[in-house]
């Protein structure tokens, strides 16, 4: 269309111009939402201001990628100036229990981390806590609990009452150490003592060297026993008794954060609640048939008392 016939147009019909202007902009608009919504699940908006990363590790820890993957994204986020883990949870499997704590650690070694604890921060819960930088506890969170378990269920009597008989064929005498369909021999709990031990010791040792307190006096407080957050301070388990937004300004004082912080949470992938019931329950399901089956114990870092 000529310019001059344009202008005759946009003069004639001003209100259809200005529906049409604003349809582009709305246009534009939608454009742009649907291309940042693609840009990845760790999108967080520009990093404008001073940000501070969030880490929800919420329950039982039997998996330790998705907060491993948190982890690496605000260690990595150069607009992230400090790390708060909000911890709930009673403690679960030593190894995810372990890899969290040690990716903790090395995001310590570069930005200010701080462990806030919620309702429980106990036994796995506490270990994860370690490396942080400071750790803070309501005063009535259950935390501690600085020990190893391991529970085997023994089925046998209740076979037999079923007239069910067990068939085992194995390499070695201890190959089915564990099994709930067997008595537990004096040999098969001194292996599974040593092995309780070991991890034991892995436990307090990094209790040590994250509190700085000599081994002797984590192992007068690491025989199981729960505490407040009152208590856990006395005892020099945590720093100081405080929620999350105590922690938040803890974080801003230790990164030199001036002003109201941005807090940043690591964004989730949508799903429905009800795909997210299904695929839990059946991953929980399979992993208690898979240890029965296999007659494996457990051992957790883990606070029972729920």
């Amino acid at each position: 269309m000529p310019a001059g016939t344009l202008d005759a147009f946009m003069k004639k019909r001003p209100f259809l111009m200005a529906l049409l202007t604003l349809g582009a902009i709305f246009l534009l608009f939608v454009v742009l939402t649907l291309l940042l919504s693609r840009c990845g699940r760790d999108f967080q908006g520009l990093p404008l201001g001073e940000r501070i990363g969030v880490i929800e590790i919420e329950g039982m820890l039997t998996e330790s990628e998705e907060t491993v993957t948190q982890l690496l994204s605000f260690r990595d986020d150069t607009s992230i100036k400090a790390v708060i883990l909000r911890v709930n949870s009673p403690g679960g499997a030593v190894a995810p229990s372990q890899e969290i704590h040690d990716e903790v650690a090395r995001l310590a070694a570069v930005k200010p981390v701080v462990a806030s604890m919620a309702s429980v921060a106990a036994s796995g819960g506490y270990y994860v806590s370690i490396p942080a930088h400071r750790i803070l506890a309501n005063p009535g969170t259950i935390t501690g609990s600085i020990g190893v378990i391991m529970q085997v269920t023994n089925f046998e009597d209740l076979y037999h009452k079923l007239g069910l008989k067990n068939q085992v064929v194995k390499s070695g005498e201890h190959k089915d150490m564990g099994s709930p369909l067997r008595p537990m021999t004096a040999a098969d709990r001194h292996i599974l003592q040593s092995i309780i031990d070991d991890v034991y010791d892995q436990f307090v040792h990094a209790v040590s060297e994250g509190r700085k307190m000599p081994v002797a006096n984590v192992k007068q407080l690491a025989d199981g026993r729960i505490f407040t957050g009152r208590q856990a301070k006395e005892a020099g388990l945590v720093d100081q008794l405080g929620g999350l937004q105590d922690a938040v300004r803890v974080a801003s004082e230790l990164a030199g954060i001036r002003g109201e912080p941005k807090l940043v949470y690591p964004s989730k992938p949508k799903e429905s609640l009800l795909k997210y019931f299904i695929e839990e329950s059946a991953s929980q399901v399979g992993r208690v048939l898979e240890q029965r089956q296999e007659g494996t114990p457990v051992m957790q870092y883990l606070w029972t008392g729920q």
